[in-house]
């Protein structure tokens, strides 16, 4: 069995982080690092990248709507052509900053949004493709099943579903919104054992109790949780000890 472990890191606000980044990048294999539109700028963008070569994790890009003001964790809707722009953009900052991006993923709302509007998932997979072509390779997008992995698959580029350790799942499948009751998972232990259950049961536990059938090839933790050290390293503990090798697809 073989298991991708990644987490959203590089995410420094007015050059604070918001992560343990050096704890974090000790135990996952792949690192979504913030472009500089929710969080991130240059320096942190070249810290993640040193951080990556030093630890041997494979960089993805981050991007997201352009609002640091609410992390990116709130809808927007920008014209596509501006959207398209944006994410280049924030491509193309992660490449300055020395990143070999090995795959994409969007943050926040905007992460959301391509589940489930064709549109922005169009805008989001342009970026990435103008992007693929330069590079000479097609890049991945990680994501959850929906509008974004049809558009990614019709464009030509794979797409890698993921699964989230630390947040709670509706019935429907969905993630719990943030700040409704169930959105957060922050125990370790517990984090540990879902990772166990979606590896080797392919499933996960939803705020209801009914079972939600997820097929992963990548599993998340959020930095900025509280416990994310102590979850990454119960998760990484637990998956080591059930011969689960933990390695980046990329």
């Amino acid at each position: 069995m073989r298991v991708d472990l990644n987490a959203d890191l590089g995410e420094t606000v007015d050059g604070v982080p918001t992560a343990d980044d050096e704890a974090m990048f000790a135990v996952i294999s792949s690192a979504n690092v913030a472009c500089g539109a929710h969080a991130g700028d240059a320096a942190s963008m070249r810290d993640a990248v040193e951080r990556a070569a030093r630890f041997g994790v494979a960089v993805g890009a981050h991007p997201s709507y352009d609002d640091r003001e609410n992390f990116g964790r709130v809808r927007r809707d920008p014209a596509p052509e501006d959207l398209r722009a944006s994410v280049a953009a924030q491509l193309t900052a992660l490449a300055a900053a020395g990143a070999d991006i090995r795959y994409v993923k969007p943050h926040g709302a905007l992460y959301h949004a391509v589940i489930d509007d064709a549109e922005q998932a169009r805008a989001v997979v342009a970026a990435v493709t103008d992007l693929s072509s330069r590079l000479g390779r097609a890049l991945p997008v990680l994501g959850m099943d929906g509008a974004i992995a049809r558009v990614a698959a019709s464009a030509g580029l794979p797409f890698v579903q993921e699964a989230f350790l630390d947040r709670g799942y509706t019935a429907r499948g969905s993630l719990v919104a943030r700040g409704e009751p169930g959105a957060l998972v922050e125990d370790p232990a517990v984090v540990a054992d879902r990772a166990l259950r979606f590896v080797r049961d392919r499933y996960v536990e939803a705020v209801d109790g009914s079972r939600i059938t997820v097929d992963a090839s990548s599993l998340c933790l959020h930095g900025d949780t509280p416990s994310a050290v102590a979850m990454a390293h119960a998760v990484r503990g637990a998956l080591d000890t059930a011969g689960v090798e933990v390695r980046a697809p990329w």
